[in-house]
């Protein structure tokens, strides 16, 4: 029989690490996303399963911890919010280059600078363009929910493995403070020291006389292996474009056209759509679940149907521009976005859509 709990966004991150098999949490509070390491205090699974829980001097040393336990095959994960996450950004870079599986996970807040602790949207380009320094992505998923708060940790980790990359979960203030009904998934047992011997070669699990040395490093000072590296890692972000796009169609399929927002502005922008049906406006809505892969091949599949596309976003416009790189021009691609923490109405997304269209 299923489990349901009532529980902010952030407490499910927390739970479901907890009964996920994370091995390691490592964080620094900061606001909106406090409540993670907070529920993990309060929930004590070192007691229980083992997982170490510990707060760091800073998110400089949040992210160097996930490095060593990453590099030892085990499921480790940090949270925090903007201003944070641009101090781990050297971090992050180090994981990408060395192919480390981690969850990293930022709950949005309003910038730049310390900004305000409201909620933003204005870590896409951070989070989907690099952030660190580099040639390197990361899987970027995009929950609206609490409960994909909760679901996402599981998938984020399935997907660290998969690529050995980091995944970052890009929540915004909305969805880690709201308070919704969360089912309980099954536990899933932390791995075994053998099983991560067996499943992970190259981790550094203790030199064995049947194979070399494993060093994990993201260092090549030799031009012709660092672009070897390079390509390989080119050649990871291309499998991630065919193979892990996911992303959520509301009336998509008669729209002349459509919104494109995630996370909280998702679900606002759901009530605007029916705003617009209820006056005989086709409108749908598109939400990329991952901001990167970006769903570009379904918006343009969808682009011949449409008279116009409008990112609507808790930014100054960020996400607009894979959206119009989506497009090549063949449509208007417009924008509406909130400043300041200020989360607009779906009456006031709809009105700047209308405003929009009446210029056609």
């Amino acid at each position: 029989m299923a489990e349901f709990i009532l529980m902010k966004g952030n407490e499910a991150i927390a739970i479901s690490a907890i009964r996920n098999g994370c091995d390691g949490y490592f964080g620094y509070p900061i606001t909106p996303q406090s409540e993670v390491m907070e529920t993990l205090m309060v929930e004590r699974p070192w007691e229980t399963t083992g997982m170490v829980v510990l707060q760091a001097e800073s998110e400089t040393s949040s992210i160097n911890m996930l490095y060593g336990g990453a590099s030892c095959g085990k499921k480790v994960m940090t949270s925090s919010s903007s201003p944070g996450l641009s101090l781990m950004c050297e971090g992050l870079s180090y994981l990408a280059g060395a192919e480390l599986p981690c969850v990293v996970v930022n709950v949005v807040r309003g910038g730049p600078g310390l900004g305000t602790i409201q909620p933003g949207q204005g870590d896409y380009f951070q989070a989907c363009k690099g952030g660190g320094h580099g040639d390197y992505k990361m899987v970027v998923l995009a929950p609206n929910s609490a409960q994909e708060m909760y679901d996402f940790v599981d998938i984020g980790f399935d997907l660290a493995f998969k690529y050995l990359t980091p995944v970052m979960i890009l929540a915004d203030g909305v969805v880690g403070q709201m308070m919704e009904k969360v089912e309980l998934r099954p536990v899933k047992p932390r791995w075994s020291d053998q099983e991560i011997k067996q499943n992970f070669k190259w981790a550094t699990t203790g030199k064995t006389p049947d194979r070399n040395q494993n060093v994990l490093t993201s260092l090549a000072l030799d031009a012709a292996v660092h672009e070897r590296l390079n390509h390989k890692l080119q050649s990871k972000y291309k499998q991630m474009e065919k193979e892990d796009v996911r992303f959520e169609s509301y009336m998509c399929e008669d729209a002349d056209h459509i919104i494109v927002a995630y996370g909280c502005m998702a679900r606002i922008c759901e009530n605007t759509v029916e705003l617009a049906r209820n006056e005989g406006i086709k409108l749908g809505l598109l939400r990329p679940i991952t901001l990167y892969p970006f769903p570009t091949v379904e918006i343009q599949r969808l682009v011949p149907q449409l008279k116009s596309i409008m990112s609507v976003e808790l930014s100054a416009g960020q996400m607009v521009e894979d959206v119009r790189l989506a497009v090549n021009g063949k449509i208007p691609v417009n924008f509406f976005g909130r400043l300041g923490g200020i989360v607009p109405s779906p009456h006031e997304v709809y009105e700047a859509f209308k405003k929009e269209i009446n210029k056609l």
